[in-house]
């Protein structure tokens, strides 16, 4: 049996990446991907770090137990089975949900920093970036953190600019020149995103590499 083909999905925070993302899985069966989100490896909000005025970071990689996402690719590319504990985003009422991870022939693996770390990043046989222009990742966020969840817009604009847009110029974008595919998502993303699935089904059907 061949090794599972490992794809690196990244880009900044609002340049719709959860969007693509449930039409890219929603294009294959269980059988034929699997996508593992680096969302579930965050540290516990006791292990954050908080900048200078007390706001806890979440957008910064040290925000995430890269050591045991690493181990958990490394079992998948070895054809093991991983379960990981459902990250719950702090909410203390929520009973987290008992994932599980099983071996497919294409593997995804998304999140902010993908690229950034080394053990990760060794491991990915194709790297896509989704890339929005920064006022259209503002407004998305103003959009889904204000308007569709309630948090307050002075909170939302202090953590876009103290934490995300940093963030992004430090740690995501720099890596933008190593990706493979680079699919842009100012108004759509229809396009790339099939080119992306074709390949990937040929890559599933063993046709591919």
């Amino acid at each position: 049996m061949q090794k599972p083909f490992l794809v690196g999905i990244t880009g900044g925070s609002a340049s719709g990446k959860t969007t693509l993302l449930r039409r890219l899985v929603g294009a294959f069966t269980p059988d034929e991907l699997c996508l593992v989100s680096q969302d579930n490896y965050y540290r516990p909000l006791a292990e954050q770090q908080a900048d200078g005025n007390g706001v806890t970071n979440f957008d910064i990689p040290e925000s995430i137990n890269d050591v045991e996402f690493a181990r958990d690719v490394r079992a998948l590319h070895r054809g093991e089975t991983v379960q990981r504990p459902e990250y719950t985003f702090n909410k203390p009422g929520v009973v987290p949900e008992l994932l599980t991870f099983r071996p497919a022939p294409v593997i995804v693996l998304e999140g902010l920093f993908v690229f950034h770390f080394p053990a990760i990043a060794a491991e990915l046989d194709l790297k896509v970036f989704v890339d929005a222009q920064e006022h259209v990742k503002l407004h998305r966020r103003i959009r889904r953190d204000n308007i569709e969840r309630g948090y307050d817009l002075d909170d939302v604009m202090y953590r876009y600019l103290h934490h995300v847009a940093p963030s992004f110029d430090r740690y995501i974008k720099p890596y933008q020149h190593e990706a493979d595919i680079i699919i842009p998502n100012n108004l759509h993303y229809e396009r790339g995103l099939n080119v992306l699935i074709g390949f990937l089904k040929s890559v599933a059907r063993g046709e591919s590499r």
